[in-house]
């Protein structure tokens, strides 16, 4: 929490209103703005290609949630059990009953050595990660081997992509709109799994461990580093988008404000 808010006061917060400032001042993307300094015109052009490997990308990450969407809606998950054709033998899960094939401790105990359990429990899966692993992307065995095109998936990234069309159809008209719903939706999903979460059995152990400070990760220099990266993904900044939706602001718009 500490690494974060100082990156976010000392870092995060200055390129975001400075990078608000210039879209606005120069009216321009972030090509064509830095016509103030041609030397770091390969900036811009950075910036663009980073922003398309990122839209392309997350775009994938959307079309998982459509999947995981349309698939939990189910009277069972099917990433709950280990009873399923694409499971191993070395799936294991809490909620798995007694009869699949999940490997079982206690009803194995008497028939394996100290060293052949450890080998087993160091190989077991969850059901959760064979189902994405085995079922939703059906990885192939070799860096050859392209395996197939899992036509759920390629529905689901279509109907991404659509719904990033749909946003843009209109231009900034249309995507400003948007980010009413979508800068606020979280909010709501985030408070029905705060009060769903505080009901549960052991939440207080849970909140107790989240609050409690561990002042020996400040000496650690990972952790800053995963703040200074959540703070630029998060707040966008050195992507180029900051830099080309300022651009329609209108000149003396307070952006500071």
């Amino acid at each position: 929490m500490f690494p974060y808010f100082i990156m976010l006061v000392f870092c995060g917060i200055p390129l975001f209103f400075m990078e608000l400032s210039f879209g606005q001042f120069a009216s321009q993307g972030c090509l064509g703005v830095w016509r103030v300094s041609p030397l770091f015109k390969g900036v811009g052009y950075g910036m663009m290609v980073v922003s398309t490997y990122i839209g392309i990308y997350y775009n994938v990450v959307i079309c998982i949630a459509f999947y995981y969407f349309f698939m939990s809606m189910s009277r069972v998950l099917p990433w709950t059990y280990c009873n399923n054709p694409w499971n191993t033998d070395n799936c294991v899960g809490v909620l798995s009953p007694s009869t699949n094939s999940s490997f079982n401790l206690t009803s194995h105990r008497d028939a394996f050595n100290i060293s052949e359990l450890l080998n087993q429990t160091g190989k077991r899966t969850s059901p959760s990660e064979e189902y994405w692993r085995r079922y939703v992307l059906k990885l192939s065995d070799d860096i050859g081997n392209f395996g197939e095109v899992r036509l759920p998936i390629l529905g689901c990234l279509g109907l991404s992509w659509v719904v990033v069309f749909l946003c843009l159809i209109r231009g900034v008209k249309s995507s400003g709109k948007v980010v009413y719903f979508t800068a606020t939706f979280p909010y709501v999903v985030l408070t029905i799994l705060f009060i769903r979460g505080i009901t549960l059995e052991g939440a207080v152990d849970g909140i107790m461990y989240y609050l409690t400070p561990q002042w020996d990760k400040i000496l650690d220099a990972k952790v800053w580093g995963d703040a200074a990266s959540q703070i630029f993904y998060s707040l966008g900044c050195a992507w180029g988008g900051l830099i080309t939706m300022a651009s329609y602001n209108k000149f003396h718009n307070n952006c500071y404000r």
